[in-house]
């Protein structure tokens, strides 16, 4: 399965991303619970790109690791950059006037969170989900 590069510019291009996700998810074989909780970071990171850099990309990508299966989703844009990752991740913070819940939500959704980010040059949010071993789904 080849990795989903979806452009962000417009509010349906969203809704796009958010389709592909739940398509990838499912052919990988997320459960439903798992497969919400991609579509709620596709949908985090991509009205993201949209307040706060006015666009970007989303990437989506299989990836596999001793012997796992899972789903990378990349935001990337060319925006103004965060000056404080820390606080950016800090529950309630918002710049755009919102609940300040994006960033914070999509590191405790996923197993693998990171946010690479340069003052006026943009911004990278790179997320992994892991489908569950087998003794894991049983706990």
């Amino acid at each position: 399965m080849q990795s989903v590069v979806c452009n962000i510019q417009r509010d349906v291009d969203v809704y796009v991303a958010i389709g592909r996700g739940r398509d990838m998810a499912d052919a990988i074989g997320f459960g439903t619970i798992d497969r919400t909780r991609i579509e709620i970071v596709i949908l985090e990171l991509t009205r993201n790109l949209l307040a706060h850099a006015g666009g970007g990309v989303i990437e989506l990508e299989r990836v596999c690791r001793a012997e796992r299966e899972g789903l990378a989703i990349e935001a990337r844009d060319n925006g103004p950059g965060i000056p404080d990752i820390s606080l950016a991740l800090r529950d309630g913070y918002s710049t755009a006037h919102t609940l300040g819940a994006g960033l914070p939500g999509v590191q405790r959704l996923m197993d693998e969170f990171s946010i690479d980010s340069v003052v006026g040059v943009g911004t990278r949010v790179r997320a992994v989900k892991w489908i569950p071993q087998r003794s894991e789904r049983f706990r």
